[in-house]
């Protein structure tokens, strides 16, 4: 969040964080992404079930802030581009590929920007990687990102809580207390969990029933929608 978005201003800067806590963060056996369910217009909750963590490869996913269809369109664009990729090449895209490839996707498009902002988390031959992608085409790789509204009490649980050694396992429980916490704290997030992890063996897309365990075993609250 603390990049430069040389294309937009700072209201539009301004629109793109109103709403939505998203988190990725590289563990010691993969990454872990996570984000809430609530889409809002202004003062109203216009959706409890947004999706706003896509799967793009069986080692790459993204999550996404800003305007919903900018978000869903990028997200079908980078998953067209890497699967073209693995047919053409029949190998994987690497995450830093990954990444480049919707930094040039954002930023060629700077006269007409898209009002989004992702984290793109991959597994690759060189291990776990998390990238910060803002609208102008900036990308960050960093250990663990939080973007949107509510990321600012996330990342007080982040600083907090993370660590390098820490397991995928570990890295779940950890996104799902910043998250919480977020959604207490920042009225546009919240109604619910998402939560992907990737490693070298799998993407795991977590089902309702097991993030439901996970917070009965963290005592924290089940949220309305899933109570």
């Amino acid at each position: 969040m603390g990049t430069q978005m040389r294309a937009l201003g700072a209201r539009d800067e301004e629109r793109l964080l109103k709403g939505t806590t998203t988190i990725g963060m590289v563990c010691k056996d993969g990454v872990v992404l996570a984000t809430e369910r609530r889409a809002t217009a202004g003062n109203l909750i216009a959706n409890k079930m947004t999706q706003k963590l896509f799967r793009i490869d069986s080692n790459i996913g993204i999550t996404v802030a800003g305007l919903v269809g900018d978000a869903q369109v990028l997200a079908r664009y980078l998953k067209a581009e890497v699967s073209l990729y693995r047919l053409r090449r029949s190998a994987l895209l690497s995450a830093d590929g990954a990444a480049t490839l919707l930094a040039n996707i954002l930023n060629g498009n700077r006269m007409f920007p898209y009002y989004a902002w992702l984290i793109l988390g991959g597994v690759d031959g060189k291990g776990g990687h998390v990238y910060s992608i803002d609208p102008a085409g900036g990308s960050i790789e960093d250990r663990f990102v939080s973007v949107g509204s509510g990321s600012t009490f996330a990342y007080g649980v982040l600083e907090e809580g993370y660590s390098r050694d820490m397991s995928v396992s570990d890295g779940v429980d950890l996104a799902l207390r910043g998250l919480t916490v977020a959604m207490k704290r920042d009225s546009a997030s919240g109604d619910g969990y998402i939560i992907h992890t990737i490693t070298a063996k799998e993407y795991h897309e977590f089902s309702e029933d097991e993030i439901n365990k996970r917070l009965k075993a963290l005592k924290i609250p089940l949220p309305p929608v899933l109570a």
